[in-house]
């Protein structure tokens, strides 16, 4: 390995590593996923875009240096944020959520925005983000916010009105008259929270199943006799916290769920499903301590909370998952079974989990396996788009925890699950270099780009990493006399590293990156996405882990 990539392919044997390259699985059609056809009779539209039943690399931020994916278990679109501290948006721009024009921004084609293009000064970054269902709040490193989308009951953070259309500066939490700097993000369907860097947290949108924490739903009839809630703009101290400082929170469509420095958890809004953990189904109007991770046993306290649609996880800093509610469609853990109280995973029970997200139905968990490598674990009901991303060959769906096997021997260290899609961000190695890339076809020449010339197998061209434009060693200025080691990318690429893919057209457009496996060119396998798929889907055929986890055999490797 080249001195210029040993740091990127190599973090599990001790190296520092704090970027990844970003992966996608699951739908793609982002102006009609999730939606039904609004008559049965009417003959569907073209999908915008294929569902990806295993996970790609995303060619748009191929050579991005990424630090954290987010989206959001009732939404359809997602930020990630990279080296440099700028933002990239992409997915559905339902009620201008992503602060674009247009009913949705193309994976292919992401928006970069950086604080300075809204004003911040010089040196600002952005440091966190999160996604609710129609709208977007993007935390700069200056301690202000910025919120675009669905603000009809304030949950941007802006006076009450239809949509905010363009990213604009959020009205700042306030303690005793005084600006408090936010470091931390989350957002639901009609709410959003922002976390303090004294560790305070502050609530702004609906009150209507008691989603802002201040004691109150604000229920009133109006002119004929229509009951609405109250919805505030301003953020406002979410009550029931004390004196805590909290380190962490997350929100799911309209429950919250935090914990704080010495690992407590609290909840409150929405409980039904029992989404809380505290065995009953009342709404909480302010947040309540979960009993179970309050004890002086520290070993219980929770090092991670994590909120889906209607349930909540916690992690324990034993590595236990821990999870409440309405997790899938049938049987145990269902809307007619839902769990009343936090229980753990009995398939999980011999694994150490370090990281976990859900989605609309899907849910993921990392842990490291013995031969130091990271396991992704993924489950759940009715996963119609492959957002599990388990593959071609298996069931989109799975009742029960497994490996997910394309991902094997995949350093992935973040996860961002979204309704229908999911991101996972992962360090660049020898096997992520061989999963398959969306788009898959780009159409580019089969001849040296430089020399237009076939000097046969003993010195065929590379391949760049991103736009797939092929080149002999030698025709490269400097020319090279191997192929390097770890990821490697074009003159072009490199000269213009914000350039997004236009798919089919082998060509590139403005929308930034890094250099590091080139391989001869060679014929590829067809996409995960044309693969027909004749067999229905039985649920419970799939696998579980099991401490020393041995799933099913993934798909064959797909060389360059």
């Amino acid at each position: 390995m080249s001195a210029s990539t040993s740091k990127a392919a190599a973090p599990t044997a001790g190296k520092q590593f704090t970027w990844g390259r970003v992966l996608i699985c699951g739908g793609t059609d982002w102006p009609r996923l999730g939606r039904k056809s609004s008559s049965a009779k009417k003959p569907q539209e073209d999908p915008i875009g294929p569902d990806l039943l295993e996970p790609h690399i995303l060619r748009s931020l191929g050579n991005i240096k990424v630090t954290s994916i987010h989206s959001s278990c009732a939404g359809c679109h997602f930020v990630a944020l990279d080296i440099d501290g700028a933002a990239w948006l992409l997915g559905r721009n339902e009620r201008s959520a992503l602060g674009a024009s247009g009913d949705y921004v193309p994976e292919n084609e992401p928006i970069r925005l950086t604080p300075q293009d809204l004003g911040a000064p010089k040196g600002t970054t952005f440091v966190h983000a999160a996604c609710g269902r129609s709208h977007t709040i993007l935390v700069g490193s200056n301690g202000q916010f910025w919120t675009a989308g669905d603000n009809k009951l304030g949950q941007c953070a802006q006076p009450v009105c239809p949509e905010v259309t363009s990213f604009k500066l959020g009205h700042a939490p306030r303690v005793n008259g005084n600006k408090e700097a936010v470091i931390q993000a989350a957002a639901g369907i009609t709410f959003s929270l922002v976390l303090t860097e004294s560790g305070q947290v502050f609530a702004f949108g609906s009150a209507e199943k008691g989603q802002l924490g201040n004691g109150k739903t604000g229920e009133h009839i109006v002119t004929g006799g229509k009951v609405i809630f109250d919805a505030e703009w301003e953020p406002i101290p979410v009550r029931g916290l004390g004196d805590k400082k909290i380190v962490e929170i997350a929100c799911g469509q309209q429950h919250s769920i935090a914990r704080d420095e010495q690992g407590f958890v609290y909840v409150w809004g929405y409980n039904g499903y029992c989404r809380l953990g505290l065995g009953n189904q009342k709404d909480m109007l302010v947040a309540e301590v979960v009993p179970h991770f309050s004890g002086p046993n520290e070993i219980v306290r929770a090092v991670k909370v994590v909120a889906g649609p209607s349930n909540s996880v916690v992690i324990d800093r034993q590595g236990m998952y821990w999870m409440t509610g309405k997790w899938k469609t049938t049987g145990d853990g269902s809307s007619g079974q839902p769990w009343s109280t936090f229980r753990y995973f009995q398939d999980m029970m011999g694994l150490k989990i370090t990281e976990a997200s859900c989605g609309g139905v899907t849910h993921f968990a990392l842990t490291p396996e013995e031969d130091n490598t990271i396991m992704t674990i993924a489950f759940g009901q009715g996963a119609a788009n492959g957002e599990l991303g388990l593959g071609p060959d298996e069931a989109k769906s799975s009742t029960k925890p497994m490996k997910n096997q394309p991902l094997a021997g995949i350093d992935v260290f973040q996860i961002a699950a979204g309704q229908n899609t999911t991101l996972f961000l992962a360090h660049p190695n020898e096997k992520f270099s061989d999963l398959p890339r969306h788009p898959f076809d780009m159409e580019q020449p089969e001849l040296c780009v430089a020399c237009n010339k076939d000097n046969g197998e003993d010195d065929s061209p590379l391949e760049c990493d991103k736009c797939d434009n092929p080149y002999h060693l030698g025709c490269l200025d400097p020319p090279l006399e191997s192929i390097p080691d770890g990821e490697w990318f074009c003159p072009d690429c490199e000269e213009d590293p914000f350039a997004s893919i236009v798919v089919g057209a082998g060509k590139r457009k403005p929308t930034k990156g890094s250099k590091a496996k080139a391989k001869p060119k060679t014929t590829r396998k067809r996409p995960a996405e044309e693969v027909d798929e004749d067999e229905d889907e039985d649920d419970d055929e799939t696998v579980p882990i099991k401490p020393k986890f041995a799933g099913k055999s993934g798909p064959a490797k797909r060389k360059r």
